[in-house]
């Protein structure tokens, strides 16, 4: 079956690609943990290596000792939001400033996308997500080649 045009589709690519995500650590930040298994299950099917925090304090905590490829971040969450983690995020020294951050929120108006976008997310959707759409956006934003 061939690729789509529209984004990278792993499971088509082959083993190459595999290996490729394999070597992309990803951050989910995010309290509730059915919506992080439903991440999880979906990121290491497609072979991304994948950890968890259930809130922006415990990112940091995290991302000090091992930075990420890529982190997905939720808006609401106790001890620190996603909003204020983004800012606090791109106020630390690189690398971890430049971590890229996909914000996956219930929030979903205009004025949230901007908060997200103000606050350092380089690219917000709005829950549910399909797992095969997550992972196409994780792959683009991790340059997983085709």
């Amino acid at each position: 079956m061939p690729s789509s045009t529209n984004g990278p589709r792993l499971a088509e690519t082959g083993d190459a690609q595999m290996v490729e995500a394999a070597s992309k650590r990803i951050l989910i930040i995010d309290d509730a943990i059915l919506v992080r298994r439903y991440y999880r299950d979906a990121l290491e099917r497609a072979g991304f290596e994948v950890d968890e925090a259930l809130n922006g304090v415990e990112a940091l905590e995290k991302l000090l000792g091992e930075p990420a490829d890529l982190l997905i971040v939720d808006v609401n969450m106790p001890q620190m939001d996603g909003f204020t983690f983004l800012r606090s995020l791109r106020q630390q020294a690189p690398p971890i400033a430049s971590i890229p951050a996909l914000v996956i929120s219930t929030e979903a108006g205009p004025q949230d996308f901007l908060a997200g976008r103000v606050a350092g997310a380089n690219f917000y959707m709005v829950k549910p997500v399909n797992q095969d759409v997550l992972v196409e956006h994780v792959a683009m934003m991790c340059v997983v080649p085709r």
